[in-house]
């Protein structure tokens, strides 16, 4: 049987963020995708006209109800929507005998807010102590951390911090850089993850494959880091592939080929 990976993320009806791109990440590496959704919302590659988050008892019914029957070897959260969702989130996430992968997803591509304002001290404080990784970008990691990020050095600074705050691993994506980026992973010891910038706008889902990646090489049963650097691989392959479609921010490539990283021994 393939190991099988939970994406816990709002709804994207043109495909190319939220669940709709966490599984077809997921099938690209070779594992089954289950998702419970935490919002839905109206948007496509120029806009987000519209937003409805669930309420948090639909979402963790949800959740329990995969759980009982087809329980994931790895998940992952993304854009969750409330305070309410993200501490419900929390809870449950204190009986999960699997890895937890956190995105904190808060703006979405085309600026709309997808966590609320008074949800990002609740993830701060209670989700965040049970992510196996938490995986900001820039923004997200400024309003995480109060710091100003710069540089691959100023993002260091912001990853020990939430590491300190409980999670088992940090990776700041640094795609918001001026020049190529960086990434950097802090999991009690640095690694920076450097590439080639691709000048391209269609760069819609590139956070959420990247988490998807991630939580599928942890499915698979491969090490942190490991998972880390084959999703890294995958991101930028897709991007620099992207097929072209929509007419604003369009979405990477999720057809790009995945190497599956090795499972431990």
């Amino acid at each position: 049987m393939p190991p099988v990976a939970l994406t816990i993320a709002g709804s994207d009806p043109s495909g190319g963020a939220g669940i709709q791109a966490d599984l077809k990440t997921f099938h690209q590496f070779g594992v089954y995708g289950e998702a419970v959704i935490t919002l839905i919302t109206a948007q496509n590659t120029t806009s987000l006209s519209r937003l409805e988050v669930l309420k948090p008892e639909l979402v963790a019914q949800q959740i329990e109800s995969v759980l009982v029957d087809m329980a994931p070897a790895a998940a992952k959260t993304g854009a969750l929507g409330s305070a309410e969702n993200v501490l419900m989130i929390a809870e449950l996430a204190k009986r999960f005998p699997f890895p937890l992968v956190v995105d904190p997803v808060m703006i979405s591509k085309q600026g709309g807010r997808l966590l609320s304002e008074d949800a990002v001290e609740a993830l701060k404080r209670e989700l965040l102590p049970r992510a196996s990784l938490v995986m900001p970008n820039i923004p997200e990691a400024e309003a995480l951390t109060g710091l100003v990020l710069h540089s691959k050095e100023d993002m260091l600074e912001a990853a020990r911090q939430l590491y300190e705050l409980g999670a088992r691993a940090v990776l700041i994506k640094g795609g918001h850089l001026e020049n190529d980026p960086v990434d950097v992973l802090f999991d009690g010891r640095p690694k920076f993850l450097a590439s080639s910038r691709i000048r391209t706008r269609h760069t819609h889902g590139t956070g959420c494959a990247y988490s998807a990646a991630i939580t599928a090489g942890l499915a698979l049963g491969a090490s942190l880091r490991d998972a880390v650097l084959a999703a890294h691989r995958f991101v930028h392959s897709a991007i620099r592939t992207a097929p072209g479609l929509g007419s604003g921010a369009g979405p990477i490539n999720f057809f790009a080929a995945a190497s599956k990283p090795q499972a431990e021994d």
